[in-house]
C-alpha cells in the first residue's frame, strides 16, 4: 500500500447499516493492511483545534526556566512537561528533537483510579492552556470509543468490548513542539521510528510533510492528512490484543529540508490507553495451530510499564 486510505467516521455514526458496515470494512482494511488511516467526521471542530494550537504555542513559547517548573520528577513524564531531548525511542541512542507536554485522565470524584494516575499539572501563566487541552482530550478520546467500536464489529466482537477498558483509561494527550534545529541534527530527528504502546493513537498535525510510515514492503511513504482529518493508527497493546492482525506500524517524523530548519512544527497525538488490569492477551480466533500466539500473556499496566523503562522515561 503506497497511501494511507481515508475514512469518514460519520458513515459509522450515520444509523444507515450499510453505510456503518462499509467504515468497518474501511477500517478493518486499512487496519490490516497498513495501520493507519485518516479520519474524517471526528468530535473536534475548527474553533477547538484553532485554540488548542494557539495555547499549546503560547506555553512553548515560554522561557525554557518556566517550563522547567511543570517537569514533576517521579511520575516518569505522564504529566506535565518533558524538556527537549528527554524522550529516545527504543533501539535508538540520540534523544529525539522535541519538547512535549502531557494532560492525562480527567476522572470523577471517587474513582478507583484517583490514587493511581498522577494528577494533571495546572500552568498559571497561560491561563486557558488547562480548560482547551481538557475539552479537546474529551472530544478526542470520544472519537477514539467510536473508532474501537468499529474494530471490535471487525474482529467479531461484541460492539462495545473495548468500552469497558477506555472508561478512565491512562489515556494521554501530548502537545509536541519540534523547535527550530540551530546546527547540524548529529544523526538526531524529531521523531525517530517507533511504534506507539498504547491501543489507538490520534494524532493532529499531519497536514504538512515530515510525519512517514512503514508500509509491508519496508518503504517509507509520507503521512500526510487534509486539514479536517486526524491521523488514527494501530499501537502496540491492539496489535498485541489481536495477535497482529491489526498492525501497529513503525513510524517517523524526519528533518524538513535544511531550508525549513528555521521553522517549528507542532503536532499533537491523543495516546489511547486502557486501563491497566486490561488483559492484552491474544483474542481467541486470532490464533490455531498454523498461526501461533506471537507474544506472551501479559496486562497494559505491565506492558506500560515495560516500554517507559525502555524509552528512558522510568530509570
Amino acid at each position: 500500500m503506497k497511501l494511507v486510505p481515508s475514512v469518514d467516521l460519520r458513515d459509522f455514526l450515520s444509523g444507515d447499516p450499510e453505510r456503518k458496515q462499509k467504515f468497518v470494512n474501511e477500517i478493518g482494511k486499512a487496519y490490516e493492511e497498513i495501520g493507519f488511516v485518516a479520519l474524517k467526521g471526528h468530535f473536534l471542530d475548527d474553533k477547538l483545534v484553532d485554540e488548542l494550537y494557539g495555547e499549546v504555542k503560547n506555553f512553548f513559547d515560554l522561557p525554557v526556566e518556566t517550563k522547567q517548573k511543570y517537569e514533576i520528577p517521579g511520575i516518569g513524564g505522564q504529566r506535565g512537561y518533558v524538556g527537549f531531548g528527554k524522550e529516545t525511542a527504543k533501539g535508538f541512542k540520540k534523544g529525539d528533537l522535541k519538547e512535549f507536554w502531557h494532560f492525562g485522565q480527567y476522572l470523577e470524584d471517587g474513582s478507583k483510579y484517583s490514587s493511581v494516575y498522577p494528577d494533571n499539572v495546572e500552568v498559571t501563566e497561560v491561563p486557558r492552556f488547562n480548560e482547551v487541552g481538557k475539552e479537546a482530550f474529551k472530544m478526542l478520546e470520544k472519537t477514539g470509543v467510536y473508532v474501537l467500536r468499529a474494530l471490535a464489529l471487525h474482529l467479531g466482537l461484541d460492539e462495545f468490548y473495548f468500552d469497558k477498558f477506555v472508561s478512565e483509561g491512562n489515556s494521554i494527550l501530548r502537545p509536541i513542539h519540534y523547535p527550530p534545529i540551530t546546527e547540524e541534527p548529529d544523526n538526531a530527528v524529531r521523531a525517530a521510528a517507533h511504534g506507539d504502546i498504547n491501543l489507538i493513537t490520534l494524532l493532529m498535525g499531519a497536514q504538512g510533510k515530515g510525519l512517514q510510515v512503514m508500509n509491508h514492503d519496508g518503504e517509507w511513504i509520507d503521512a500526510i492528512a487534509e486539514p479536517d482529518e486526524l491521523m488514527i493508527n494501530v499501537g502496540d497493546m491492539l496489535s498485541r490484543h489481536t495477535n497482529n492482525k491489526l498492525k501497529s506500524t513503525i513510524h517517523q517524523v524526519v528533518n524538513p529540508p535544511r531550508e525549513l530548519w528555521g521553522t517549528s512544527r507542532y503536532s499533537i497525538p491523543f495516546f489511547m490507553h486502557p486501563v491497566s488490569e486490561m488483559p492484552l492477551n491474544a483474542l481467541e480466533g486470532t490464533y490455531d495451530e498454523n498461526n501461533p500466539k506471537l507474544y506472551p500473556d501479559t496486562t497494559a499496566g505491565e506492558f506500560l510499564h515495560e516500554r517507559l523503562v525502555e524509552l528512558g522515561l522510568i530509570k
